[in-house]
């Protein structure tokens, strides 16, 4: 049996809830490069050895297109109907239903409910799923913090880009309680130097024209927190957060508050910095891009000139 998740919470605790719910003794877990949505040569080598295929909360339906396997492609994200008739795909999504993460649609299809379910959806939409009455009506055990911080210590391994980390989450998960796993070293080792980061960072914020502007150097993939930071809890309208060497590349991360969300019009940011050629993405509030590290400069002046 082979089990290929995604790296964050909903992924992982998704793939312990299969791993349960089939009794598994032996299974391989796998997770894509962290950051990039693909499958992988390491993957597909695990493709061939398997007989059945589970695919869990990765919104990659070309990449099972080709496969020769029985697979059940398990996800909530919005995407079209996979056409290989070897794989059985399970999405509320194709039916315009929504579901709050991977965990939910696991557990609906399999009838297996427990905190995992629960944390799932809180790695996937934060705090907004405490307002699910289903999460609170799983979460007997832990308080609202407590699960929060429970995400944020099996998160802590994609963040620091730590892909074996990752896939060994599952395992860990799967032989360990969950007030364990709140006193779990290398988890709470990861989250510290995660931390100190992201403050180090916040550190180094210059103010703008109203915006946070934010530069430092770091291997872990924190771009996004440090900017919900500034904008969520400190309170500033904007950030600019660059990460100047992200393995060898750079990262430029733009949130701003919803209240300005009225008046920047991201999608246009975003759609200039595409016609430039700069890998750009993102929503209504937040712009991510990763570019050169000479081109830095460049994808600033492209934000700024939208914001005069």
């Amino acid at each position: 049996m082979l089990i290929i998740h995604h790296w964050d919470t909903d992924g992982i605790t998704s793939a312990a809830l299969v791993a349960k719910a089939l009794s598994l003794g032996e299974f391989e877990n796998l997770s894509p490069p962290i950051g990039e949505f693909r499958f992988d040569e390491r993957i597909r080598k695990a493709i061939e050895r398997a007989d059945t295929i589970y695919v869990l909360d990765l919104n990659l339906p070309n990449e099972v297109e080709d496969v020769d396997k029985e697979t059940v492609f398990i996800d909530h994200h919005i995407q079209p109907k996979i056409e290989n008739p070897k794989v059985k795909q399970i999405n509320p999504a194709l039916n315009g239903e929504y579901a709050p993460s991977a965990s939910f649609v696991v557990s609906q299809y399999f009838g297996i409910w427990n905190e995992w379910s629960a944390l799932g959806a809180l790695g996937d939409i934060g705090k907004k799923a405490l307002e699910i009455p289903k999460v609170r009506e799983l979460l007997t055990g832990l308080t609202g913090d407590e699960a929060l911080r429970l995400v944020q210590l099996i998160d802590s391994n994609y963040v620091v880009m730590d892909r074996e980390g990752v896939e060994k989450a599952v395992e860990v998960l799967l032989t360990h309680s969950l007030k364990e796993l709140l006193e779990y070293e290398p988890w709470v080792k990861k989250a510290e130097a995660i931390e100190k980061t992201i403050n180090d960072a916040i550190g180094n914020l210059e103010l703008r024209d109203g915006f946070a502007v934010i530069t430092f150097e770091s291997p872990f993939n924190v771009i996004s927190k440090v900017a919900r930071k500034a904008v969520w809890e400190l309170g500033y309208n904007g950030a600019v957060v660059v990460n100047r060497d992200f393995h060898g590349k750079a990262q430029i991360y733009f949130r701003i508050s919803s209240k300005l969300a009225e008046k920047i019009y991201m999608g246009g940011i975003i759609s200039a910095l595409k016609e430039r050629g700069f890998n750009a993405g993102g929503k209504r509030e937040v712009l991510g891009c990763i570019c050169e590290k000479s081109k830095v400069d460049e994808v600033l002046d492209i934000i700024n000139a939208h914001l005069r």
